[in-house]
C-alpha cells in the first residue's frame, strides 16, 4: 500500500515535470497539456478507461471522460474539462459561465482544471478545489504538501456514483438538463459534418423528407434527444431489473408493438453507435439506473393528483427542458374530466344521432371501392384498377395524439361496456378494436409516450399483446400531404411508418375525430400543402 502510494505520488511529480517542460517551450497551448493530464488520469485510475478524443471535445463532451471499467461496457463516472494554464475562471462565473453550467446542471461529477489547479462539483455544487503546483518564472514547481488531497480528490471519483434521485421534480430536472446537453451535441456534431454524410445528419435529412421539411438541425437535436431521454425514462419505467439498467437493455424493453421506435434504440444501443453521444447516452442510463423509480412516480402522483402520472410527467419534463418549446408545440394536457367528457359526447352522439347503439364499441363494417395504387387497368376510362375493401365503419383518428390521452380513454370506455365479456376482450381488441383506433403525432417523444400508453392501459384491462401486431399509432405530420416516395436507408425505418400512415390518409373512411388542436393559437407546423388548402378555405 505504501509502495502504490509512493507510485501515485511519482506519477504525479512526474505530470508536473511534463506540463512544466511544455509550458517551458513559450509555445505551448492547453492542447498541448492533454496528452500529459490523460496519463496522470490513466495511471491513477488503471482501473478506469481515460478518453481524450477530439472528435468528441469538438462536439461538446467534456475534455476527458472518466469511465468505470473497460472497453465498451465502462460507465461514465465522471468528467474533466481542461482550460489553459492560469486561466482564472475554473468557477465559470466569467467567461466560461455558459459552457460550465450546462457541465454543472447535467454531469453529476466534474473536475474543472488549467492543469494545475482543481476544481471539483458535484451535482452542480462546489465541494473541493485544489492546487497542485504553481506558476515560478517559465517553470512550474510541484507543491508537494497538496498532493495527498489531490489524491483523495482522484481516489473519491473512482467511488463516484450518480446522485440517488427519489424526487420528481429533481428527476425531470436532471432528465431536461441532460437532454438540453445530448441535443447541443447533437447540434454540434451536425455542424461539424460539413459534407452530412453522417449517421445523424442522414437522421436529420430523413427526417426532413418524410415529416417536417423545414426541419431545422437544432429541431432535429430537440427532437432526437428528447426521444432517446424520455424513451430512455419509459424503458427504465417497465425494468424489473434496475441494477443492470443500461442503453443496451432499454433497447430490449421498447415494445415490439412499436417497431420504429425500437430500431431507434437499438440503434443507439449499438456498439458503433455515434461516438459523439454515446458517452451521454450511456451517463443518462446510468442516472436511470439509481434513481428510486417506484418512489418517485409515488410522490409524482400525490403531488399532482393525477391517475396517470407516466403521462403527466412528460409536460414537467419538457417545461424544464425548454418552456418556449412546450408552448409553441401546444404541449399541454386536456384535463382529464374535459377528456372524459368529450370521449362520452362522441360516445352518445354515435348512439343517438347515427343509430349505432354501441357508441364508440360498434363492430358495424362497410364495404367501400376505392382505386389501387399498386394496378392500372386499360379497361376503364380512367385507366384506374378498383377495388372493394372492408373497414370497420366507427374509425376514430386523434390527429394530434400527443400522449395518447384520448385514444386511452376510447379504450377504457368500451372496456367499462364489456366489465360482463370479460371472456370475449381479447378477440375483440384483436378484431375490432384495434383495427379501429389511429393516431398521428409528429414529435417523437409524445409519439414513443403514446405507443408505451395505449399498451399500458390495454394490459390493464387483461389484454395480451400480440407481439407481430402494432400500434396504430404512427410518426407522422398530420398537416402533411401523403407522400408516396418515403426515401431510404434511416429513412426505411420513417419510410415504413410514413407508408403505413398514408394507408390511413389516403384509404381509411374515418368517422371520428376526436382529440384536441395545439393550443399555441396558430399552429408553427405550415407546411406548404396545407397552407394553400388553408388559403383556399379563407
Amino acid at each position: 500500500m505504501v509502495d502504490l502510494e509512493k507510485s501515485k505520488i511519482q506519477s504525479v511529480a512526474q505530470y508536473i515535470d511534463e506540463v512544466s517542460r511544455q509550458f517551458s517551450t513559450g509555445k505551448a497551448t492547453e492542447h498541448s497539456y492533454r496528452p500529459a493530464l490523460a496519463k496522470l488520469l490513466g495511471d491513477l485510475l488503471p482501473k478506469f478507461t481515460i478518453t481524450n478524443e477530439p472528435s468528441r471535445i469538438q462536439c461538446g463532451a467534456p475534455d476527458y471522460i472518466i469511465a468505470k471499467g473497460k472497453g465498451a461496457t465502462s460507465i461514465p463516472v465522471a468528467f474533466v474539462e481542461a482550460k489553459d494554464i492560469g486561466d482564472s475562471d475554473l468557477d465559470g462565473n466569467r467567461q466560461h459561465k455558459e459552457q460550465f453550467n450546462r457541465y454543472k446542471n447535467s454531469l453529476d461529477h466534474i473536475l474543472f482544471t488549467d492543469y494545475l489547479d482543481f476544481h471539483s462539483y458535484e451535482n452542480g455544487l462546489p465541494t473541493q478545489n485544489i492546487r497542485i503546483a504553481e506558476i515560478k518564472g517559465n517553470k512550474i514547481a510541484l507543491i508537494d504538501a497538496n498532493v495527498p488531497m489531490f489524491l483523495e480528490m482522484v481516489a473519491h471519483i473512482a467511488e463516484s456514483t450518480p446522485q440517488k434521485i427519489t424526487s420528481s421534480t429533481k428527476l425531470a430536472q436532471m432528465m431536461a438538463a441532460k437532454a438540453r446537453l445530448l441535443a447541443e451535441v447533437i447540434e454540434k456534431t451536425l455542424e461539424t459534418d460539413s459534407e452530412k454524410t453522417g449517421e445523424l445528419a442522414g437522421q436529420w435529412k430523413s427526417f426532413q423528407k418524410v415529416l417536417i421539411h423545414d426541419l431545422t438541425e437544432r429541431q432535429f437535436a430537440d427532437i432526437y434527444a428528447q426521444t432517446i431521454c424520455y424513451g430512455m425514462f419509459a424503458a427504465r419505467l417497465h425494468d424489473d431489473t434496475p441494477d443492470t439498467f443500461s442503453r443496451e437493455e432499454a433497447a430490449t424493453l421498447i415494445p415490439k408493438t412499436n417497431p420504429f421506435l425500437r430500431k431507434v434504440f437499438q440503434n443507439v444501443a449499438a456498439f458503433d453507435v455515434d461516438t459523439s453521444i454515446a458517452w451521454i447516452v450511456d451517463d443518462l442510463a446510468e442516472t436511470f439506473r439509481v434513481t428510486d423509480m417506484p418512489k418517485v412516480m409515488k410522490n409524482f402522483g400525490k403531488a399532482t393528483g393525477q391517475a396517470d402520472p407516466m403521462i403527466h410527467f412528460y409536460e414537467d419534463f419538457l417545461r424544464y427542458y425548454d418552456p418556449k418549446q412546450k408552448k409553441a408545440c401546444g404541449v399541454y394536457y386536456t384535463p382529464e374530466p374535459v377528456v372524459h367528457f368529450i370521449v362520452n359526447a362522441v360516445d352518445e352522439i354515435l348512439k343517438t344521432r347515427f343509430n349505432l347503439s354501441d357508441g364508440l364499441a360498434d363492430t358495424s363494417k362497410v364495404t367501400i371501392r376505392q382505386t389501387s395504387n399498386l394496378y392500372t387497368d386499360n379497361r376503364t376510362k380512367d385507366h384506374k384498377r378498383y377495388e372493394t375493401r372492408e373497414y370497420h365503419k366507427v374509425q376514430i383518428l386523434d390527429p394530434a395524439t400527443g400522449t395518447g390521452t384520448f385514444l386511452a380513454e376510447v379504450v377504457r370506455k368500451i372496456y367499462s361496456g364489456m366489465e360482463n365479456q370479460k371472456g370475449a376482450w381479447q378477440n375483440y381488441v384483436e378484431e375490432h378494436l384495434l383495427p379501429r383506433l389511429n393516431g398521428f403525432e409528429f414529435m417523437m417523444a409524445p409519439y414513443a409516450v403514446a405507443h408505451l400508453k395505449l399498451d399500458m392501459v390495454l394490459a390493464q384491462t387483461g389484454y395480451k399483446a400480440r407481439q407481430d401486431k402494432r400500434l396504430r399509432i404512427f410518426l407522422t405530420n398530420s398537416l402533411e400531404e401523403c407522400d408516396h416516395d418515403t426515401g431510404t436507408l434511416f429513412a426505411q425505418w420513417l419510410a415504413q411508418e410514413a407508408s403505413e400512415a398514408n394507408l390511413v390518409k389516403r384509404d381509411t373512411p374515418v368517422m371520428v375525430m376526436i382529440g384536441n388542436p395545439p393550443y399555441s393559437g396558430i399552429s408553427s407546423n405550415n407546411g406548404e400543402w396545407i397552407t394553400s388548402l388553408i388559403e383556399g378555405y379563407l
